[in-house]
């Protein structure tokens, strides 16, 4: 899971790069509410690949902030003065919306463009006050967890889109923020686009292991119909690109002891033990340089 090239200007080598789910950290199909009980167990498992310490260091958590029916903060300052920090700064978590943001992008049609209509504006300003509200409770989650985590979005990032397709993308205050040790949490989110057209994917793949052999046929997926981001077919494309660089990339499902065990490091190329229950997806030509 180690990579040393995915953000330029890096001075030491990221480790992991984190994709989590938004159907693996919300309850999909219930508008706006996060699955406390997976978000509160990938914040842990997180924590302990993290972390460079005895396992038994107390976590001292960062969310300092006012919780509803509490009357006071809770901060345990004095505690930090001994505490060995986390090695975060070799890691990234990026999060899907899941039931944040599709709604109000699908009831305004936001994600097909025209921001010269009244109802796309206002369902873009409505979109993103729905999926920075998801960032900033990730990010509670595991400033809980004692990892030192910033929410960094993509628009207020400057990325931009040209027909859905990357365009730019400024990772400078991305690269700032790893480099003072901090974990940047970035999120799915609604960006401008410069000119959007609807773009269709088609794929092939071929199974390793176990051995199906080898297909022509597209990937049969199917999406929500409130999806607007293309569901599993545009994050196994996009994997795919990553692969091509050399990267490997793990999907698992998320809070198991499986993706502990790809946090930890153990499911490696080649190594893939029989009992793992999850997908890599690798380059299949010359082998990647870690």
């Amino acid at each position: 899971m180690e990579n040393s090239g995915a953000c330029q200007g890096l001075t030491r080598p990221i480790r992991c790069i984190v994709k989590l789910g938004g159907a693996a950290i919300t309850c999909k199909n219930e508008l706006e509410k996060i699955n406390e009980e997976n978000l509160g167990t990938v914040s842990s498992q997180l924590r302990q690949a993290m972390s460079s310490g005895p396992d038994s260091q107390k976590i001292l958590g960062m969310d300092w902030s006012k919780r509803p029916g509490e009357s006071e903060l809770c901060c345990d300052v004095g505690g930090f003065y001994d505490q060995i920090s986390c090695d975060s700064s070799n890691f990234v978590v990026v999060h899907g919306a899941g039931s944040f943001g599709h709604f109000q992008a699908s009831k305004s049609g936001v994600h097909k463009g025209g921001l010269d209509k009244s109802l796309v504006k206002a369902g873009f300003v409505a979109t993103r006050i729905s999926v920075t509200t998801l960032n900033l409770e990730i990010v509670r989650a595991l400033a809980a967890a004692g990892i030192p985590s910033v929410g960094m979005s993509p628009f207020s990032c400057g990325w931009l889109t040209s027909e859905r397709n990357l365009e730019s993308a400024d990772l400078s205050m991305v690269v700032k923020a790893i480099e003072s040790g901090f974990v940047p949490v970035l999120h799915g989110d609604a960006v401008l686009d410069s000119q959007l057209v609807t773009v269709t994917e088609e794929g092939s793949w071929s199974v390793v292991k176990p051995n199906y052999g080898s297909t022509n046929k597209p990937v049969e997926i199917t999406v929500a119909a409130h999806d607007t981001t293309g569901g599993m077919v545009t994050k196994i494309a996009e994997a795919a690109m990553i692969a091509k660089l050399g990267i490997d990339v793990y999907i698992v499902k998320a809070a198991t002891s499986h993706s502990q065990r790809a946090l930890s490091g153990e499911i490696r190329r080649g190594s893939i033990p029989d009992d793992w229950l999850g997908t890599v997806i690798k380059f299949a030509g010359k082998p990647a340089q870690h």
